[in-house]
C-alpha cells in the first residue's frame, strides 16, 4: 500500500475540529475509498490548553501554523484559520511554494486572492482545494468542476448566507424586527458579535465571486461584485413581500451581460412556489443554468461543523485518489480577465418603499415623476400603519412592471428631490428567470 497521505490543520475552531472528528471516526472507510490512508501529523491553533472535546495527543502541536508549509512530514496542508490575508495567506502560498497541497475553506482568501494563489498551485503541480469555502455541505464546487463540464453555464443564483436566511425567515414566521432576530441569531450562534460580514452581504459576495469565476471561465474578482445587505429590511417589507406572492431573499446572482458577467448580491423578491423562496432557516441553496441540463437547483447546510469539515474531507479524499486539477476549472492562463457588465439596460421589476406626506394629490405627482424616467406603476399600496414618527408621513409600496436600471436610477433621482418624499426609499429588485 502508498504512503499515508500526511495532513497538517491549521486552525481548530467548529470546522477544524469536525476534520479532525471525521479522520479518526471515519479512518478505514475513508482508506477504502481513496485507496491511501490519511494521517493527521500535525496541527495549530491559537490556545493549545482549550478543551476542544477530541484526542490530539498523539498529533504533533506547531504554535506557529506556517511552519506546517516546510515541514517534511506534511503532504498537506488544512487552512481553517481564515481571512482575506495575514497568516492564513503567508501559510497557503508558502505550503503551495514548497510542493504541498492545500484544502482550504476561506472564501475571503480564494475571493480575493484565488488567481495568484492557482498559478502557484499549477506551477508546483498540486492541488488547491476549497469546496468547503462555498455553501458548506453543498458541493457547489465538484458540480461546477466536474459535472457541469460540458455545459455552457448561462446564470448562477442562490441563497449563499444562512445567517441572513435565518433572520429573512424568523421575521416572516414572527413578524420581529430585523434587530431583534439578529439578537437571537446571534444568542444561538448563528450570526458573529460583528455580523457586518453576514448581513451587509460580504460573506455572500466573496461566495459569488468565486462561483462566476468557475461559471463563466474568468478570473476570480471580488471587486466587480455590487454588495447590498439587509439592514434595511422591516418586517413590513416582508408582509407587503407576502401579500404581492413573494418571499425576501438575499440572493448573489452571477450571469452574462453586455460586455461582462453582471455579479451582485442583495435582497431579492422572490416567487412563492419557487425553489429558492421555499429554501428556509440557515440553509443555503444555489441555483444553476446550463444549456445542456437546464436547471438544477441544490440545497443544503451552509455552515456548521459537520457540512463544512464533509466538504473538506471529499477535497482530502480526491488528493488521496491523486486527482489534481486546475483550481478554477481550466488553467489560469486560459481565464478570461472579469470585466464588470454594463448594467443600466437589464430589466427587472422593482419593489419601492417610501415615506410620503399624506395630502391630496401626492402620490399621483410621485407617479408622474416616476413615469418621466421611463417607469410604470403596477401597484400602489398605502401602509395602513401609523405616521412614521420622525416624519409625520406614511409608508408607501410600489411595485412596478419590468424596467431599465438606468430608468430606475433617474427615477430614485426624482424621488429624492421630491419634497412629499422623506428619506431613501428601499428598492428591492423582482427576481428575473435566471435567478429563481
Amino acid at each position: 500500500m502508498s504512503k499515508p497521505l500526511s495532513i497538517g490543520v491549521a486552525g481548530l475552531g467548529t470546522v477544524g475540529v469536525g476534520v479532525v472528528k471525521i479522520l479518526a471516526e471515519r479512518k478505514d472507510f475513508l482508506t477504502a475509498a481513496s485507496g491511501r490512508a490519511m494521517k493527521l501529523v500535525a496541527v495549530s491553533a491559537r490556545n493549545k490548553t482549550k478543551d476542544r472535546g477530541i484526542d490530539i495527543s498523539g498529533v504533533r502541536w506547531e504554535d506557529d501554523a506556517r511552519a506546517m508549509s516546510s515541514a517534511d512530514d506534511i503532504d498537506v496542508v488544512v487552512e481553517l484559520i481564515g481571512g482575506s490575508d495575514g497568516i492564513a495567506r503567508e501559510l497557503v502560498e508558502t505550503a503551495l511554494s514548497n510542493g504541498k497541497h492545500v484544502v482550504t475553506a476561506n472564501k475571503a482568501l480564494i475571493a480575493r486572492h484565488g488567481v495568484a494563489l492557482a498559478r502557484v498551485a499549477e506551477q508546483r503541480g498540486v492541488a488547491l482545494n476549497y469546496e468547503a469555502a462555498v455553501a458548506g455541505g453543498i458541493p457547489i464546487i465538484k458540480a461546477l468542476r466536474e459535472g457541469l463540464a460540458a455545459n455552457e453555464i448561462t446564470s448562477v443564483a442562490g441563497i449563499l448566507n444562512g445567517t441572513c436566511n435565518y433572520i429573512l425567515t424568523e421575521m416572516e414566521a414572527t413578524g420581529r424586527s430585523f434587530e431583534a432576530v439578529l439578537a437571537d441569531a446571534q444568542a444561538l450562534g448563528y450570526a458573529e458579535a460583528d455580523p457586518s460580514f453576514d448581513v451587509g452581504g460580504i460573506d455572500a459576495a466573496h461566495k459569488l465571486a468565486i462561483l462566476a469565476s468557475l461559471a463563466f471561465g474568468q478570473e476570480v474578482s471580488f471587486d466587480n461584485v455590487e454588495v447590498e445587505g439587509i439592514e434595511r429590511i422591516t418586517a413590513s417589507d416582508i408582509e407587503f413581500a407576502k401579500d404581492f406572492g413573494y418571499k425576501i431573499k438575499l440572493l448573489g446572482v452571477a450571469m452574462r451581460g453586455p460586455g461582462g458577467v453582471e455579479q451582485r448580491v442583495h435582497p431579492t423578491l422572490v416567487p412563492e412556489g419557487t425553489p429558492l423562496a421555499a429554501v428556509s432557516g440557515v440553509f443555503n441553496a444555489v441555483s444553476i443554468e446550463g444549456d445542456r441540463v437546464g436547471q438544477l437547483v441544490l440545497e443544503g447546510r451552509g455552515a456548521g461543523e459537520g457540512p463544512t469539515a464533509s466538504a473538506v474531507l471529499s477535497d482530502l479524499v480526491d488528493i488521496a485518489r491523486g486527482l489534481v486539477v486546475p483550481p478554477f476549472i481550466v488553467p489560469t492562463s486560459h481565464l478570461k480577465p472579469s470585466v464588470k457588465a454594463k448594467s443600466d439596460a437589464n430589466k427587472s421589476a422593482y419593489y419601492i418603499r417610501f415615506n410620503a406626506a399624506d395630502r391630496a394629490g401626492s402620490i399621483a405627482e410621485i407617479t408622474r415623476a416616476l413615469a418621466d424616467a421611463q417607469v410604470s406603476i403596477e401597484r400602489i399600496v398605502q401602509s395602513s400603519e401609523p405616521r412614521d414618527a420622525s416624519t409625520g408621513r406614511l409608508p408607501v409600496v410600489f411595485l412596478t412592471h419590468e424596467t431599465e436600471e438606468g430608468s430606475m436610477r433617474k427615477a430614485l433621482i426624482h424621488l429624492s428631490k421630491h419634497e412629499d418624499v422623506a428619506g431613501k426609499p428601499l428598492v428591492v429588485r423582482l427576481a428575473t428567470s435566471g435567478s429563481r
